[in-house]
């Protein structure tokens, strides 16, 4: 969804950057592993980067399972009010294990990865995001359009 956003917005000439699990954790973030305390230092190093990212006017983009709503807290002030905006796309668990094109729930399920969220490791869904999307539900383009509603209405693009 975020690298989806992404494209609509380079689309308009916006300068953008996505910061996902992937590219974080092969390089910033290489150092850390998926115990709770990496978990927040990662996400708290993607926070500090995104900052930097926001100063120099570029719209920073995360996609991240941020498991415990305290680590959210902390980035949330870093930025100015109003230039956070959380989007929790929501999706049961039962329906993420059959999208899981690389495999990993299913070894999780068979213990072979360990502090896995959701399935080893807590999950506290967000308790007031600036948008709820259900990907269960929703398509990718409706998706989409529900995250450049609420980037007009916060005036981050026209």
């Amino acid at each position: 969804m975020a690298h989806t956003v992404e494209e609509y917005l380079y689309q308009l000439v916006c300068r953008t950057f996505v910061f996902d699990g992937d590219n974080v954790r092969h390089g910033l973030c290489s150092d850390l592993g998926f115990s709770a305390e990496d978990r927040a230092e990662n996400i708290r190093r993607v926070g500090e980067m995104s900052k930097l990212f926001l100063e120099a006017g570029v719209i920073a983009l995360t996609a991240f399972i941020s498991p415990f709503s305290s680590d959210l807290a902390r980035v949330r002030t870093l930025v100015p009010v109003g230039q956070f905006l959380e989007i929790y796309c929501y999706c049961p668990l039962e329906v993420c294990e059959t999208r899981d094109v690389k495999g990993l729930y299913k070894s999780a399920r068979a213990g072979e990865i360990k502090n896995f969220t959701g399935i080893s490791l807590p999950y506290e869904a967000p308790e007031a995001p600036e948008l709820i999307v259900d990907t269960s539900v929703l398509s990718l383009q409706m998706s989409l359009d529900k995250v450049i509603e609420l980037l007009k209405e916060h005036k981050i693009i026209e």
